[in-house]
């Protein structure tokens, strides 16, 4: 006697339900929502920032666009921990590029994502439309995918993805920038007239590679500062242009305050006029502009 249609459809789903609702609920805290809109873009184009999707695709094994060719709403026992104002549905999509993967993609993948209602409480039209998706593998299931978080389900653009291809050529050489994890020793040194200086800020990085910050006043100039990818301050040292790599490994990782330790072995006043620079970097630099979490 054939199985009933329901035991037929949750068998159909297998691993791949278990799998991603088990990652969907240890991801879930990692990632808030501090703001509207929710996580898929679908009833609506939203303007990620550039920080938005460097958080993303930094940290995906994959980055793909796909076209959804079917989409079949998950309910009941196969949508445990749906959160109010959400429908869970069992996508399956076709492949249209690749911009990051080792190895290669399926040209069909499924995967389960969460979309939000609209204001009548109905779930998205998801068939034929386009995505760009930050998904991790599933392990001995070439044709299976897991998103990364929440916010991993993207309405393609032509700038969503340009800005990927960018972010992903500039993480990608020889000559990216390291992650900044914290800051280290800071010099001061007064000039030889009144009103100049230069203070130097060494930054800790997660690979030890060196890099720091340089800030130089001249009396009735506006303060000068350089990044340096080295050991020396050079002239090609230059304050790094918004939205490129560099400026988001500072903007968004270099703490609001100049720890204590990084002056200890200044006088009070040079550690002032360090301070005084580190603010001048981060005031230049510009907030951040996540507007999703990490």
């Amino acid at each position: 006697m054939p199985a009933p249609a329901k035991n037929r459809q949750m068998l159909r789903f297998g691993t791949l339900l278990a799998f991603n609702l088990v990652a969907m609920s240890a991801a879930a805290p990692a990632i808030a929502q501090p703001q509207p809109p929710a996580a898929t873009q679908t009833s609506g184009i939203r303007a990620f920032s550039y920080a938005d999707l460097a958080d993303l695709a930094l940290t995906a094994q994959l980055i793909a666009g796909v076209t959804v060719v079917k989409a079949e709403r998950l309910k009941g026992e196969l949508a445990p921990n749906l959160a109010a104002g959400k429908a869970r549905f069992l996508i399956e999509a076709q492949t249209g590029m690749l911009l990051r993967g080792a190895d290669g993609l399926a040209g069909t993948v499924s995967y389960i994502v969460d979309v939000s209602l609209d204001a009548r409480g109905k779930a998205p039209k998801l068939k034929k439309a386009r995505f760009i998706l930050f998904a991790n593998r599933v392990p001995n299931r070439p044709q299976e995918i897991r998103l990364t978080s929440p916010y991993s389900q993207l309405d393609w653009t032509q700038t969503t993805e340009s800005t990927l291809r960018a972010i992903l050529t500039e993480a990608t050489a020889a000559s990216a920038p390291p992650l900044v994890t914290g800051i280290g020793n800071a010099f001061h040194v007064p000039g030889a007239i009144p009103g100049e200086s230069e203070s130097q800020i060494f930054l800790t990085t997660a690979d030890n590679r060196p890099i720091s910050l340089s800030i130089l006043r001249r009396p009735g100039e506006q303060p000068q500062w350089a990044v340096a990818l080295g050991e020396m301050v050079d002239d090609s040292a230059r304050a790094p242009a918004r939205d490129t790599l560099l400026w988001y490994r500072l903007a968004c990782f270099l703490p609001a305050r100049l720890p204590e330790k990084s002056t200890a072995a200044l006088s009070a006043s040079d550690a002032e006029a360090v301070r005084a620079d580190y603010r001048h970097v981060l005031t230049q630099l510009g907030r951040c502009g996540r507007t999703i979490e990490r």
